[in-house]
């Protein structure tokens, strides 16, 4: 019988579009599928199908439908100010029961950008300047859903543009279309991903031999934390003995310096390593950011909601199987 576990998340450092944390008490494989479910499973809306009323750009119509396509669509619940979890409040296309399209399965965003128009309201300096046409121009028909124009305020105030660019355009030229977003996942196609980074780590498990260590003399002890390149040991300024710095996990890198410089040390090949280095084999460490279309926060919890649902699915499948 296996021995049933308890994982446990430990938040490490928490921001709007980051998220750092530990993930304990499991092994590789439950890190493997909250990282994949995160990358591939979580529904998000995007950009699905653009039809165009006049495009008279320096770019064609399937070149502005895929950049529209990978603008982040973040949907804002009511009573929140951050992305959240679009599941409950969108259908799948493919499960609405509308002929093409509904507000239940699909939101529309209207964009009419006219270079003449809009120049005679630029400042003076900038009305022989191409006008940038950017996420800002996009109009929703749901006050809940609107593009991701930044992906934090620092962004934005670095920003010379008021959005995503999309497109330039000059003198007589106008652009005008209408974009459907529909809620589907990365498995389908690349512009669902919610996130831009979810990787892992493994935790590192130090082991500083005290007794060992106490036959070392200073230096050979310095040598020790200089010959590690991820600086992941240091000298207490008291004891002068080993220890590991406060932040070792996030700079180990398991290389092999540190043995080498070990086994120079030693008196005998046979002898115990001064400081042992190992990965963890059930304690891991995820940073996931996100692309703007969700709060980090609510992709880790919708990839959770994700599992149960699959696991709860699989569970009733096997009871069919027994009846």
């Amino acid at each position: 019988m296996p021995q049933q576990r308890f994982p446990k998340i430990e938040i490490l450092s928490i921001a709007p579009h980051h998220i750092s944390f530990i993930l304990s008490e499991t092994d590789t494989s439950m890190a493997n599928t909250i990282r994949r479910i995160m990358i591939a499973e979580v529904p998000t809306l995007a950009i699905d199908l653009v039809e165009y009323s006049e495009n008279s750009s320096v770019l064609n119509d399937e070149y502005i439908a895929h950049r529209l396509g990978l603008i982040p669509v973040r949907y804002t619940p009511e009573g929140s100010t951050g992305g959240g979890d679009c599941h409950q409040a969108f259908l799948p296309n493919r499960e609405c029961v509308c002929y093409d399209r509904c507000p239940r399965c699909s939101v529309e965003f209207e964009l009419d950008v006219k270079f003449d128009k809009v120049n005679t309201t630029r400042p003076d300096q900038e009305r022989d300047l191409p006008l940038t046409v950017t996420s800002r121009d996009l109009i929703s028909n749901n006050i809940l859903v609107a593009p991701a124009h930044f992906l934090n305020e620092e962004e934005q105030d670095e920003s010379h543009d008021e959005g995503i660019s999309i497109v330039k355009l000059g003198p007589g030229q106008h652009l005008k279309l209408k974009a459907i977003a529909r809620m589907g996942i990365s498995k389908e196609h690349a512009k669902w991903c919610p996130v831009a980074v979810a990787t892992y780590r493994f935790w590192p498990v130090i082991t500083i031999n005290e007794e060992a260590c106490n036959m070392l003399t200073l230096e050979q002890k310095q040598e020790l934390v200089e010959a590690c390149p991820d600086r992941i040991l240091e000298l207490d300024e008291f004891t002068g003995n080993l220890v590991q710095v406060e932040n070792a996990y996030e700079m180990a890198t398991f290389t092999e310096d540190l043995k080498v410089a070990q086994e120079a040390m030693k008196k005998r090949p046979e002898d115990d390593d001064f400081v042992h280095v190992v990965q963890s084999t059930d304690r891991f460490v995820f940073s996931v950011e996100s692309t703007g279309c969700m709060d980090a926060e609510d992709i880790l919890l919708s990839s959770l909601r994700v599992l149960k649902d699959r696991l709860n699915y699989l569970a009733a499948e096997v009871e069919k199987l027994k009846d």
